[in-house]
């Protein structure tokens, strides 16, 4: 993809099976990557791609400053930041205040520092791209899973709301809203609550008009063209890669 050959790329939740696709992917086209992560990095992910490994808790804010100056300093200005980094509590009119203050640190505070550490270096590079992770379950209400959801919507606000502020520095701002992914996460959720992991995975791929769970691949793919120069026209948007779940 054009325009992405030794930009600078930020991951965050950097480890998980998407923000890893995702750095993977962007390597792939040429960008120097920075793995960003709450976990510190057991398995070595980082040097198989060449990335910065960067361990943070993106809700505290003066620890992300630290390490945004950190990366300028030892990596260079970023282009791109990709927030997947998420806390997942599904709950509903149950929800405690420390749920909400727990989910919505990490989620909307978390996406917004990260933001707001990143956006001045893009400015100094005359530019940039911002890619927020927001989902199917941005646009619907699903059951018992009011807190995610709301975060999920905000995100989509948030999106909306920057793209405007930081289109006259040239900045991009977009959300990118997975449908079902099959995932080591899917994997390790159904074996943690005894449930068969294939009867699962047809119970999930039914809800998709293409009659499966979406790839890793397929939602890096996206990530790198919204960070790419053949979406320059693109901003505020919500890219769906759903299989079609929203258009049943």
């Amino acid at each position: 993809m054009k325009g992405l050959t030794n930009k600078i790329a930020v991951i965050t939740g950097g480890l998980g099976d998407l923000g890893y696709a995702t750095a993977q992917r962007l390597h792939e086209e040429g960008c120097r990557v920075v793995l960003v992560d709450l976990q510190p990095d057991m398995e070595g992910k980082a040097g198989l791609i060449h990335a910065h490994f960067v361990q943070l808790d993106i809700s505290n804010e003066a620890a992300v400053e630290k390490a945004c100056e950190g990366i300028a300093a030892q990596v260079g200005n970023v282009h791109i930041l990709v927030n997947t980094a998420a806390c997942f509590i599904f709950k509903g009119v149950e929800a405690t205040a420390a749920d909400w203050a727990t989910i919505n640190a990490v989620n909307i505070g978390g996406t917004s520092l990260m933001a707001k550490y990143i956006v001045p270096q893009m400015r100094s590079n005359g530019g940039g791209s911002i890619i927020n992770f927001s989902s199917v379950s941005g646009f619907v209400g699903q059951s018992n899973f009011a807190t995610y959801n709301a975060t999920k919507f905000a995100i989509r606000g948030l999106t909306k709301c920057w793209a405007q502020d930081l289109a006259p520095d040239g900045i991009r701002v977009n959300t990118l809203c997975p449908g079902y992914i099959y995932t080591q996460a899917f994997i390790n959720s159904c074996e943690k609550l005894g449930l068969d992991v294939e009867e699962e995975n047809k119970r999930a791929a039914a809800m998709h008009l293409l009659n499966r769970q979406g790839r890793v691949e397929e939602v890096a793919a996206a990530a790198a063209f919204l960070a790419s120069d053949d979406a320059s026209f693109i901003t505020g948007s919500d890219l769906l890669v759903d299989g079609g779940y929203l258009a049943k």
